[in-house]
């Protein structure tokens, strides 16, 4: 026994902050997809407003999101061998964690951050050298990056729903 048995105060006062930061970090980035929609309807300086806005507060998200599996290190190693690493749930949710900071690392982010740049140059004005008529050629590539993020970010959300089912039902325990 670490430092208490499922059920004594102790553990359960680590099981709330793991619950709570698992509600801020994941609920925080959840409907980020909202966000994006806001940011292309207005355009301009306030859908960069918007869109940045957005980054600062998932990249806030991005540290609940972490302490989510410290926590839940604390709570099987305090549960007193009631839960071992070795149970398929628990295996399961790191595996499918890891998945999930690999995904929001290696695409969504690089590609939030460059439809950000994208929007704050658009949002700057035409180039010095006088594009002609019709859209900025940045709102291809902006279109492109946000169809990527839009996928990643609901194979995200899938993954934390799946996490929340292994979660609850502990399948094999």
């Amino acid at each position: 026994m670490l430092l208490a048995r499922v059920g004594d105060t102790p553990y359960k006062l680590v099981l709330l902050l793991h619950i709570l930061t698992a509600i801020v970090g994941f609920g925080a980035v959840f409907l980020n997809g909202m966000y994006w929609r806001a940011a292309e309807r207005r355009k301009g300086v306030e859908g960069v407003a918007i869109a940045e806005i957005n980054y600062d507060v998932s990249q806030m998200a991005g540290y609940f999101i972490y302490a989510v599996p410290v926590l839940g290190i604390l709570l099987v190693l305090m549960s007193d061998k009631f839960y071992e690493f070795s149970q398929a749930w628990i295996s399961l949710s790191f595996l499918l964690y890891i998945v999930m900071l690999g995904l929001m690392h290696g695409l969504l982010r690089p590609n939030v951050k460059k439809i950000n740049a994208l929007m704050r140059e658009i949002a700057a004005g035409p180039p010095a050298t006088g594009a002609g008529a019709g859209q900025p050629p940045q709102v291809d590539e902006i279109e492109r990056l946000g169809r990527t993020a839009g996928l990643t970010g609901t194979i995200l959300n899938l993954i934390v729903v799946v996490i929340l089912y292994l979660m609850i039902w502990k399948p094999g325990f």
